[in-house]
C-alpha cells in the first residue's frame, strides 16, 4: 500500500485549513470573525460620453498620448508614484489622490485598476479612406470578448499594423476592460468600426489590400498565400469563425499551418502568429 503523502506547509489546502482553525477559535473565544468585504458592483458611466481607462499602463500611456482628451485623474498614492507623477499636481485636468476603495466605487471591485483611474474622451479614429499609406491590417469579423480583442491590440502594435478594424456591432467598443487587456496599445493604433464588414472589404481591396481571410480549412497555408505589398488579415470569432458572407467577399482564404492533433488556435493567438508571417513577408518585399 502506498504511503498517503501529506500537501506541503503553505499549499492552497494548508491555508485553507487555517482558516477554518482561526476562525473556530476565535468565534469559540467570542473574538471578532473575519468576513470577507462584500463586492462592489461598478458605478454608472459618465454621461458626458468619456471611457473609463484603469490600470498602471494603461493610464501612463493614455496620459503620453497626445490625442487624449482627459477629463479626470483618481490616483492613490503608491499609483502616483509609479506613473512618476509628483505632488503638488500641476495638470490640466481635475486630479484627486484617493483610497483604493474610491476608485472600486466607480469600476467595481473585481477590476484591477492597481490605483489609478482616468475618465477621457473616445478616441477619433481614422477612416478607410486615410490608410493608404499602411501596409498591414488586421481585421476582426464579430470578435466579442474584449479581453481577447486587447491581447489583439497588442500583437497589433508589436507588429505595426496600421489599424484594427471591428464591426459596428457585435464587438466590443472603447471600454476600460478592453484598454486594460490591451495594456496600453490602445493609443498605439487606430481602432476603426465599420457598419458592414463586407463592404469595407470591398472598399480595403480598392486601396490595394489583398484581403485574406484565415479559415482552418483554408485551401493553402498563410505563407504561401501572400501575393500582395499591402495586407489586411481576417479572423472570425471563436468557435464559429468567418462568416458566411465575409468568406464569400475576401480576397483569398488561407490557414495557419499547424502539424499537431490541435487544428484552431484562440483568435488571440492566431491573430499573433499570422501578423509575425505576414510582417515578415512585407519586410522581404521591402
Amino acid at each position: 500500500m502506498s504511503e498517503k503523502k501529506t500537501p506541503p506547509a503553505g499549499t492552497a489546502r494548508d491555508t485553507h485549513y487555517a482558516k477554518l482553525r482561526r476562525k473556530f477559535r476565535d468565534e469559540k473565544a467570542g473574538g471578532p470573525v473575519f468576513r470577507p468585504r462584500a463586492p462592489i458592483e461598478a458605478g454608472a458611466q459618465p454621461e458626458d460620453g468619456s471611457v473609463r481607462l484603469y490600470g498602471i499602463h494603461t493610464v501612463r500611456a493614455a496620459l503620453d498620448n497626445p490625442r487624449r482628451k482627459i477629463t479626470r485623474l483618481m490616483v492613490t498614492r503608491n499609483a502616483l508614484a509609479r506613473l512618476e507623477l509628483a505632488e503638488p499636481l500641476d495638470l490640466p485636468y481635475p486630479t484627486e489622490i484617493v483610497e483604493p476603495r474610491e476608485i472600486d466605487k466607480l469600476v467595481g471591485s473585481d477590476a484591477v485598476h492597481q490605483g489609478a483611474l482616468l475618465e477621457a474622451m473616445p478616441l477619433k479614429p481614422k477612416r478607410l479612406g486615410d490608410l493608404k499609406d499602411t501596409r498591414l491590417l488586421l481585421v476582426l469579423d464579430q470578435v466579442t470578448d474584449p479581453h481577447n480583442v486587447g491581447a489583439i491590440m497588442r500583437s497589433a502594435v508589436a507588429f505595426s499594423a496600421g489599424a484594427l478594424i471591428t464591426t459596428g456591432r457585435h464587438s466590443p467598443q472603447e471600454s476600460g476592460v478592453l484598454a486594460k487587456s490591451a495594456s496600453g496599445a490602445l493609443e498605439h493604433v487606430d481602432h476603426i468600426e465599420v457598419r458592414n464588414l463586407a463592404d469595407a472589404l470591398g472598399e480595403l481591396a480598392e486601396l490595394g489590400f489583398q484581403t485574406i481571410g484565415l479559415d482552418s480549412d483554408g485551401p493553402a497555408v498563410l505563407e504561401e498565400t501572400f501575393a500582395g505589398e499591402r495586407i489586411a488579415l481576417v479572423l472570425g470569432a471563436e468557435g464559429k469563425g468567418l462568416r458566411q458572407k465575409t468568406r464569400e467577399t475576401v480576397s483569398a482564404l488561407a490557414r495557419l499551418d499547424m502539424p499537431g492533433a490541435i487544428r484552431s488556435l484562440n483568435v488571440s493567438n492566431a491573430a499573433a502568429i499570422s501578423l509575425y508571417a505576414a510582417h515578415r513577408h512585407l519586410g522581404q518585399k521591402g
